[in-house]
């Protein structure tokens, strides 16, 4: 299986270089060594002293810890990061036009668009949210579009992240290191700015509140607490903000409206970022043994008095199984072809499908339809004799909760490893922000990138790292 390799075009390893690595190309060969390894022991240093951490629960060793960076950047010219943007935006209009539909009218489900049992089934599907309107019809503020280009101009998309998706810290950090360590790298290239994401998620936040809001809106993020895992991203963008972090302990509410409790009294909240699943945000409503929610926060949602973003019940779009279908989904509500594909899907609940994967799984890659962190999935070209039998027993025993994939050759990208520099797998996650001003999306993203060579899995809780996202403007 060869990559496309995003320096070097089809031609890995040979003399020729893609335009937009140029500069970069010459910049590496000739530096010393000594001195990438040097920026990468202060890339480290800087990111120790800020506190840039995040743990992995459940296993023996949960101490909080750093993601690796990688001192090269990931560089796309203007024309690609246009042609993704597009996509983006269609995709996340899309997923909002679906979420009001199924908690509206449902005519997706009249229509066969969507299986209406895949739905009524689907643990994130909130009955509670059935027939109540959302402010502004907004259910996606925030989305985490996770992308894998296989060549010269073809992205895929991997996976819709639209809970409560998270990076974003990663990226603004990694560029400002960038900014510090390579200043010279930065004079030579047009790199579209991303520092300014603080600002749209701010004007994003304030543009959705409740219509009885005043002309200033008070906003506020609330983290499950200093425990959880991206513990430091909700304080790192409260601050960037200038918005409070909040614990559910913080708020109250009286009379469906929700108050922060402050050294001057209480004081109105009308726009909720909330960092905290559904099943712990009222425990009135949900998971009543929650100490992490705010008891009437539900009450006062739907009385139209606060906005929580995102909303109530967007698990359902980020399912797996419902990713399959969302092509359709497109063409259904924005009557347009998709501008970016789906990775082809085997939904294991259909019968056809589960056999056609039962007799490959040695060449696909099986996910759960709510696996996250590159948790409960099978890669079969690298897995054992054992894992794929074990997974095979999971598939003949639950086949509604996995679906499978072709093994996608991801991109690769020059990185610096222990080696040297060496090509390593990469993917994309862009964040798109939706308000009432409509969609706005920072050049780039968070890349995530495979250190382990050969390997496919990106995510930090498997031993993946990140790197800088470059958007040339010219």
């Amino acid at each position: 299986m060869t990559a496309f390799d995003e320096m070097h075009g089809l031609t890995a390893g040979a003399s020729s270089v893609r335009t937009a690595y140029e500069r970069l190309k010459q910049w590496l060969d000739s530096a010393p060594r000594d001195l990438l390894a040097t920026r990468r022991s202060q890339a480290e240093l800087f990111f120790r002293r800020v506190g840039i951490t995040f743990a992995v629960y459940g296993e023996a060793d949960a101490s909080e810890r750093l993601i690796p960076f990688d001192i090269i950047p990931r560089i796309l010219v203007k024309e690609e990061w246009q042609g993704v943007e597009r996509g983006l935006r269609q995709r996340v209009n899309a997923l909002n036009a679906f979420l009001r539909d199924l908690y509206g009218p449902r005519e997706s489900l009249k229509a066969g668009v969507v299986p209406p049992d895949l739905i009524y089934r689907n643990p994130y599907y909130r009955l509670e949210m059935v027939g109540r309107p959302v402010p502004h019809g907004i259910y996606v503020h925030m989305a985490g579009i996770d992308l894998v280009r296989v060549d010269e101009g073809t992205f895929y998309v991997l996976e819709d992240n639209v809970r409560t998706p998270s990076g974003v810290s990663y990226m603004l950090e990694n560029r400002e290191v960038m900014m510090r360590l390579f200043p010279d790298l930065f004079s030579e290239h047009r790199v579209a700015p991303v520092e300014n994401y603080p600002d749209a998620l701010l004007a994003t936040m304030r543009s959705v509140a409740p219509s009885g809001a005043s002309r200033d809106p008070t906003v506020v993020l609330l983290t499950p607490g200093q425990y959880n895992s991206a513990f430091y991203e909700h304080s790192f963008l409260a601050d960037k903000l200038g918005v409070e972090l909040v614990e559910g302990s913080d708020l109250f509410v009286t009379d469906d409206i929700v108050y922060m409790r402050t050294t001057d009294g209480p004081k109105r909240v009308d726009v909720i970022y909330r960092r905290i699943d559904d099943d712990f945000i009222d425990p009135l409503v949900f998971r009543p043994d929650s100490i992490l929610g705010v008891p009437g926060l539900m009450s006062a949602y739907e009385a139209g008095n606060v906005t929580l973003a995102n909303a109530v019940g967007t698990g359902v779009a980020d399912d797996k199984a419902i990713y399959s279908y969302m092509p359709a989904i497109i063409r259904f509500f924005l009557g347009e072809e998709p501008i970016l594909n789906n990775v082809p899907t085997w939904c294991c609940r259909e019968k056809d499908a589960l056999a056609y994967v039962l007799d490959n799984l040695g060449e696909l890659v099986v996910k759960e339809v709510n696996g996250s962190g590159g948790y409960g999935m099978l890669v079969g070209p690298h897995a054992s004799a054992t894992e794929i039998d074990q997974f095979r027993r999971k598939l003949k025993h639950s086949p509604d909760g996995f679906i499978a994939q072709p093994t996608l050759a991801l991109s690769t990208c020059p990185t610096f490893v222990a080696a040297g520099i060496a090509p390593r797998h990469v993917d994309l996650r862009p964040f798109v922000l939706t308000g009432t001003d409509g969609v706005r999306i920072v050049p780039g993203g968070l890349t995530r990138v495979a250190l382990k060579e050969g390997s496919l899995v990106v995510n930090s809780s498997q031993g993946g790292g990140t790197k800088d996202t470059w958007v040339l403007d010219a």
